[in-house]
Protein backbone atom coordinates (compact mmCIF):
# COMPACT_ATOMS: atom_id res chain seq x y z
CA UNK A 1 0.00 0.00 0.00
CA UNK A 2 1.25 3.47 -0.82
CA UNK A 3 0.88 6.64 1.20
CA UNK A 4 0.73 10.01 -0.51
CA UNK A 5 3.12 12.58 0.93
CA UNK A 6 3.10 16.16 -0.30
CA UNK A 7 6.21 18.28 0.01
CA UNK A 8 6.97 21.90 -0.66
CA UNK A 9 10.24 22.82 -2.39
CA UNK A 10 11.87 26.17 -3.08
CA UNK A 11 12.01 26.97 -6.79
CA UNK A 12 15.74 26.21 -7.10
CA UNK A 13 15.36 22.70 -5.64
CA UNK A 14 12.30 22.01 -7.77
CA UNK A 15 14.37 23.01 -10.81
CA UNK A 16 16.95 20.38 -9.91
CA UNK A 17 14.25 17.70 -9.72
CA UNK A 18 12.66 18.89 -12.98
CA UNK A 19 16.05 18.82 -14.71
CA UNK A 20 16.66 15.23 -13.60
CA UNK A 21 13.24 14.30 -14.99
CA UNK A 22 13.89 16.05 -18.29
CA UNK A 23 17.22 14.24 -18.63
CA UNK A 24 15.36 10.95 -18.28
CA UNK A 25 17.16 9.98 -15.09
CA UNK A 26 13.84 9.42 -13.31
CA UNK A 27 10.36 8.61 -14.56
CA UNK A 28 8.61 10.77 -11.97
CA UNK A 29 9.19 13.04 -9.00
CA UNK A 30 8.08 10.18 -6.78
CA UNK A 31 10.78 7.93 -8.24
CA UNK A 32 13.37 10.67 -7.67
CA UNK A 33 12.47 10.99 -3.99
CA UNK A 34 12.15 7.22 -3.42
CA UNK A 35 15.66 6.79 -4.84
CA UNK A 36 16.96 9.61 -2.66
CA UNK A 37 15.36 8.14 0.46
CA UNK A 38 16.67 4.63 -0.26
CA UNK A 39 20.17 6.02 -0.74
CA UNK A 40 19.94 7.89 2.56
CA UNK A 41 18.78 4.72 4.33
CA UNK A 42 21.64 2.70 2.82
CA UNK A 43 24.13 5.33 4.02
CA UNK A 44 22.76 5.14 7.56
CA UNK A 45 22.99 1.36 7.52
CA UNK A 46 26.56 1.47 6.21
CA UNK A 47 27.56 3.91 8.98
CA UNK A 48 25.91 1.72 11.61
CA UNK A 49 27.72 -1.37 10.32
CA UNK A 50 31.04 0.47 10.34
CA UNK A 51 30.47 1.56 13.94
CA UNK A 52 29.69 -2.05 14.86
CA UNK A 53 32.90 -3.24 13.19
CA UNK A 54 34.90 -0.68 15.17
CA UNK A 55 33.29 -1.84 18.42
CA UNK A 56 34.13 -5.45 17.61
CA UNK A 57 37.75 -4.58 16.81
CA UNK A 58 37.98 -2.67 20.08
CA UNK A 59 36.77 -5.73 21.97
CA UNK A 60 33.40 -4.28 22.90
CA UNK A 61 31.43 -6.80 20.86
CA UNK A 62 29.17 -9.52 22.16
CA UNK A 63 28.82 -13.02 20.71
CA UNK A 64 25.21 -13.94 20.09
CA UNK A 65 24.12 -17.54 20.26
CA UNK A 66 20.37 -16.94 20.03
CA UNK A 67 17.86 -14.16 19.48
CA UNK A 68 17.38 -13.87 23.23
CA UNK A 69 21.00 -12.60 23.47
CA UNK A 70 20.01 -9.42 21.64
CA UNK A 71 18.29 -7.97 24.69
Amino acid sequence: MRTIVNISLPANLNSVVEQELSLGNYASKSEFFRTLLRSWMEERLAKSLEESRKELKAGRGKSLTSLSDIR
